[in-house]
């Protein structure tokens, strides 16, 4: 297998440690991307010195909370930065993540996916997209954002998936050479999702035992397009590769 250098732009990160970490195990070169690093993807600092020498520019950096005004001109403006830096580094290809659903999502942190993917695929650089089911290590998320002993999720369809089938799902797409580099007419967007359906509040009362945390089932109206998610409309579509552990599988692999 021959290797090349990737640059991973969010490599500290909850998918971007897996990233790197799978990159690694290949043998390719790797070169980090994050504050903690020393590259800013945002004000550009040290974007230039990091992307020389580079094949392929993984993007998996996020932004940290759910406002979709503030997350959006993340996006934009990372994916300018990494497109520009990376032309002009004579990187060959741009590799990101986003998230099933974002084409029917109209508010919040999905919607502002949208500009990501978009960003990507009309910017300088051939770019490919891989959309991701939420990953099981949401689901901790969800508790952590609740006081109290008690949490209140939502009762909505999902099909989570690990972190690292997502990284390894990535991966494969950045290094075959037979993908396309941009989706073509009717040709649909890769997706990555776990094995099984179930629901978010499910997977909560799992994970919420393990912490002493009692879940309560809600039917989560008010959330940004809650009717979408009651109906499926973030589940994984047809073509969509199915891998890696049920969340229970990957819950009893945690200490």
């Amino acid at each position: 297998m021959s290797t090349s250098k990737f640059a991973v732009a969010g490599a500290t990160g909850r998918l971007g440690r897996h990233v790197v970490d799978v990159l690694a195990e290949q043998g390719h070169q790797v070169v980090p991307m994050s504050r903690a690093t020393g590259v800013d993807i945002i004000t550009g600092k040290g974007l230039a010195e990091a992307l020389t020498g580079v094949d392929v520019i993984i993007d998996v950096a996020s932004w940290h909370a759910s406002d979709q005004e503030a997350a959006t001109e993340f996006f934009r403006t990372a994916t300018r930065n990494l497109h520009e830096a990376g032309r002009h580094a004579g990187v060959g290809l741009v590799v990101a993540v986003s998230i099933i659903g974002t084409d029917k999502a109209t508010a919040g942190f999905v919607a502002a996916q949208q500009v990501h993917e978009e960003a990507h695929l009309s910017g300088p650089l051939p770019a490919r997209i891989l959309r991701a089911a939420q990953f099981h290590e949401f689901v901790g998320q969800l508790l952590d954002w609740q006081q109290g002993d008690v949490a209140y999720v939502p009762a909505l369809p999902t099909q989570l998936v690990a972190c690292r089938t997502v990284a390894e799902t990535l991966v494969d797409l950045a290094t075959d050479p037979d993908a396309p580099a941009q989706p073509g007419p009717g040709t649909p967007i890769p997706e990555i999702a776990g094995p099984r359906r179930e629901t978010m509040s499910e997977a909560a009362k799992l994970l919420g035992a393990r912490r002493g945390i009692k879940v309560v089932e809600v039917d989560g109206s008010g959330m940004p397009d809650a009717e979408t998610a009651a109906a499926g409309g973030f589940l994984p579509s047809p073509h969509a590769k199915l891998a890696g552990p049920t969340f229970q599988e990957w819950l009893n692999t945690q200490l």
